[in-house]
C-alpha cells in the first residue's frame, strides 16, 4: 500500500471506528479460514455490524488522540475489529462466531459508550435479548397487566349478576 493509501485508509477506518457505539478487539487464532471470515462477515452485515482484520501499526493510527486509544494495549498478532450501533447483536454475532469455531477467534476486550469492556461482558451482552426482543417483553407485561385490570374492573358487575342469577333459580 502506498503512503497516500494507507492515509486514505485510516481516515476511513477512524471514522468508521468513532462514529460506532461498540467497537470490540478479536484476536484471529491460526486454522480459521477465508470461507468462515466470509461467514462472519455476512452474519455482522445481517446485524448491521462490521468486521475488519487491520494492521496493527495502522489501527494504533486510526485510534490515535480518540476515545479508542485506550485498545491499543490489545493489539497483538492478527486483530480484527469488529463495529455497530446495536452493541447487543454486534456482541451476539461475535461471540456465536466464536464459539461455533472452537476457539478460533477471541474476544479481547471493547469500547462502549466510552468505556472499556472485557471479553467476558462482551460474551454478557450477547446473552441479553435484542432492542426488539425487549420491546415486546415489555409490550407482553403491558398488555397482561391491561387485561388483569380489565378482568379486575368487570368482576363486580360478574359476581352481581351471578348471584342474581343464583336467586332467580331458588
Amino acid at each position: 500500500m502506498l503512503r497516500q493509501e494507507k492515509e486514505t485508509f485510516v481516515t476511513n477506518v477512524r471514522g468508521e471506528l468513532l462514529n460506532s457505539e461498540i467497537v470490540v478487539v478479536v484476536n484471529r487464532g491460526s486454522g480459521i479460514t477465508v470461507e468462515e471470515i466470509t461467514k462472519l462477515r455476512k452474519d455482522m452485515n445481517k446485524s448491521k455490524s462490521k468486521f475488519k482484520v487491520i494492521k496493527n501499526t495502522l489501527a494504533r493510527k486510526a485510534m490515535e488522540g480518540s476515545l479508542l486509544d485506550c485498545l491499543n494495549q490489545y493489539l497483538s498478532g492478527t486483530t480484527g475489529f469488529a463495529y455497530s450501533n446495536d452493541p447487543v447483536e454486534l456482541a451476539k454475532a461475535v461471540f456465536n462466531f466464536c464459539k461455533d469455531n472452537d476457539g478460533k477467534m477471541e474476544i479481547v476486550a471493547g469500547v462502549m459508550d466510552g468505556k472499556v469492556v472485557t471479553g467476558a461482558q462482551i460474551k454478557e451482552l450477547a446473552t441479553l435479548p435484542s432492542l426488539d426482543g425487549l420491546r415486546s417483553q415489555i409490550v407482553g407485561l403491558l398488555s397482561a397487566v391491561a387485561g388483569k385490570l380489565v378482568r379486575t374492573i368487570n368482576e363486580p358487575g360478574a359476581m352481581i349478576a351471578r348471584i342474581i342469577a343464583a336467586k332467580a333459580k331458588n
